[in-house]
């Protein structure tokens, strides 16, 4: 990826609806070349997809919780039931394996507090490889993720 690639990029995590034209002025490239560009960075996979970033709040989503889960051990049979388990989960935003006290971080947002408890106890419980779970409520975000810092290393 060249500073060129690395601005369309940028511009595009801001906006994923900029026109093409507006894109290409941003860019100081010709129409056609910055098309070529876009198409080439999602060819190659740089752009995995285009998506709009709703307000959580706005769609009822009041609380956001994080949750620290500890597996019972490492073996590959415990890890691949534990993250099937998560992905039949749609609550579940984010999921992460970790290094530390913890194996996973997981986001979740939730309508309210009762509805994070049903999730807790009659679906995360259940999964038989979690040995130990501890749950962070998010009391306001600070900053949100917003899209990469990309540089010329990047």
């Amino acid at each position: 990826m060249d500073r060129l690639d690395i601005r369309i990029l940028s511009i595009l995590q801001r906006d994923g609806q900029i026109s093409m034209a507006k894109l290409s002025d941003q860019v100081g490239l010709s129409l056609s070349a910055c098309h070529r560009r876009v198409k080439l960075l999602e060819s190659q996979g740089q752009i995995s997809h285009y998506a709009a970033r709703l307000n959580r709040k706005k769609v009822g989503l009041e609380i956001q919780v994080f949750i620290e889960a500890k597996l019972v051990s490492q073996r590959r049979e415990e890890i691949e039931a534990f993250e099937a388990a998560i992905h039949e989960m749609p609550e579940v935003l984010e999921c992460h394996m970790i290094s530390g006290e913890f194996d996973y971080l997981i986001r979740v947002a939730a309508r309210n507090t009762e509805d994070y408890e049903t999730l807790y106890r009659e679906r995360l419980t259940l999964i038989p490889s979690v040995v130990q779970m501890k749950t962070l409520l998010s009391l306001s975000a600070v900053k949100e993720f917003r899209g990469f810092h990309l540089t010329e290393d990047s």
